[in-house]
């Protein structure tokens, strides 16, 4: 049975809408990677000069800025911005092109070695940014220590710390806007896994960078405080130097435990919510593999259990159809062997009429067509009065009522499902006609065969003289007889739809048995 598709986690297939669905375009994809990259990445870098002025300029307990120190970063700053925009521009943006080309083409299948780079992108614009905060920390300091050296130390701690919160910053902003590429990274070959910096090394990583970073800042400052001759650092600018460096490590510090955080419970989300649609019967589809670590292999390990399940399922589902929902779910017990037992059962049997000419008369596919439509009458009819059909052979099908499950009335439902299936053939399939016989009495039931190949079965004389009744009833009107016995077994209200109609010594038997048919 067909399945709706799992839908993606709550915030889009990658764990954010501004990723965009699952499946886009190439062109698409790309437009949208470059604009994230871009945004994201020159906002961390305005946020990394933020730090430095604040730090700076109103934090760090530092001599004033003499007329050299503002003439150099006022020629200084604006030129090494000019120099750092051009060179991660071609660098990094050149780079990560370079590595991403198969991604934004159609249908291009990349190479283990280009899996491999496209998830290794997020470090390499991470290792630019680094590149390019530390230059600027040692051109800053340098100048410093030429201008105006007892601002060389404040300088190198300022530009530093920025440095650590851009890195860290960049590193999952540019995991965070690359998913999608990664998604189809490991989309064919999912047990491809870059693992650089694990769940636990990341998350260490970025605790240091995120917030172990400005508290050695904060420590810094007050070391410095302690340095500077007395008097020169009062009570309030100190209050005002740890207030704000304060602030510094609260917001800068909770925004990139935030991203960390988002980056580790996205995957987990996402597995949670197919698990939902698992637990409610849907095994279709499964979730994006967009990470690289430990998360990335629950993601697959998920899909791949959704993928085992389902193909259990298609079995079980097929095993079904060909032995019977019953006899399945107890194989999936274990509880099929070889062997038998004996028991009281209903058998009803269905033979069509004339098969040999039909057979002859008409087209091949016509005669399968048609025995298809009759076949599911007989199967659905005895599937709602809780019969078994047990097998089908050439043009005829057996069905049981009392097992494999013991069935309450089998002989009434066994009685009542012949006369349904015999007005549902008139009616529905009218160029075939059937005949149709019940029968109830004792039929070992159980697996016949090998250990490497049984199938269940009923044996016995019920089953016999079901078959005997079904070629007499071709010619009694209605096509429908039924043992005696069977009505008698039967419960009040549907014995009373069935009247006596003749006693005949059936084939194979030595004692005379008493037929029925249905009344009118």
């Amino acid at each position: 049975m067909k399945r709706p598709h799992l839908g993606a986690p709550t915030g889009g297939a990658y764990g954010s809408v501004l990723l965009g669905p699952a499946q886009q375009r190439p062109r698409r994809l790309r437009v949208r990677v470059q604009l994230l990259l871009t945004v994201l990445l020159v906002g961390t870098n305005v946020i990394g000069a933020g730090i430095v002025f604040v730090l700076s300029a109103l934090v760090i307990p530092s001599p004033a800025a003499n007329r050299g120190t503002v003439l150099s970063l006022a020629i200084g700053v604006p030129v090494y911005v000019v120099v750092a925009v051009l060179v991660g521009a071609s660098w990094g943006t050149a780079g990560a092109l370079r590595s991403l080309r198969w991604a934004t083409r159609e249908d291009e299948q990349p190479t283990t070695e280009q899996r491999v780079e496209a998830l290794g992108v997020p470090w390499f614009l991470t290792k630019v940014q680094a590149t390019l905060w530390a230059a600027a920390t040692l051109l800053f300091t340098l100048l410093a220590v030429v201008v105006q050296p007892e601002r060389a130390i404040t300088t190198a701690f300022t530009v530093g710390i920025a440095a650590l919160v851009v890195t860290a910053i960049a590193y999952l902003f540019s995991e965070f806007a690359l998913r999608p590429i990664a998604a189809r990274a490991l989309s064919g070959e999912e047990k491809l896994q870059v693992r650089r910096v694990g769940v636990r090394r990341r998350m260490l990583l970025f605790w240091g960078l995120g917030t172990g970073a400005p508290v050695v800042g904060l420590l810094s400052v007050a070391i410095f405080s302690l340095t500077l001759r007395q008097g020169e650092v009062t009570l309030t600018r100190l209050a005002v130097v740890i207030l704000a460096l304060g602030g510094v490590v609260l917001v800068f510090g909770s925004l990139v435990t935030w991203l960390n955080a988002r980056a580790v419970v996205a995957p987990i989300l996402a597995v949670r919510n197919a698990m939902e649609r698992v637990e409610a019967g849907d095994l279709d589809g499964g979730v994006q593999v967009y990470d690289g670590t430990e998360l990335g292999q629950l993601q697959a390990g998920f899909n791949q259990m959704v993928a085992g399940l389902r193909d259990r399922e298609h079995l079980r589902d097929m095993f079904g159809r060909h032995v019977g929902r019953e006899v399945a779910e107890a194989a999936a017990r274990g509880e099929v062997e070889l062997g038998g037992e004996t028991r009281v059962v209903s058998v009803l049997f269905v033979d069509i009429v004339g098969s040999t000419e039909l057979a002859t008369e008409k087209d091949p596919a016509a005669v399968v067509e048609l025995l298809n439509r009759f076949f599911a009458v007989v199967v659905e009819v005895v599937d709602e009065r809780g019969g078994l059909v047990n097998k089908f052979i050439g043009d005829a099908a057996l069905a049981v009522f009392g097992a494999p499950v013991e069935l309450a009335d089998h002989a009434g439902r066994a009685l009542a499902a012949a006369r349904e299936i015999a007005a549902r053939i008139a009616e529905e399939v009218p160029e075939l006609k059937a005949g149709i016989g019940v029968s109830t009495g004792e039929a070992v039931a159980g697996n016949v065969g090998d250990r490497t190949r049984f199938e269940y079965t009923v044996i016995g004389d019920a089953v016999n003289s079901a078959a005997r009744l079904t070629e007499l009833a071709k010619d009694v009107d209605g096509c429908v007889l039924a043992s005696m016995a069977a009505v008698d077994a039967a419960s009040d209200d549907e014995a009373g739809r069935w009247q006596e109609h003749d006693t005949v010594t059936l084939r194979g038997r030595r004692t005379p048995t008493t037929l029925a048919v249905p009344r009118g």
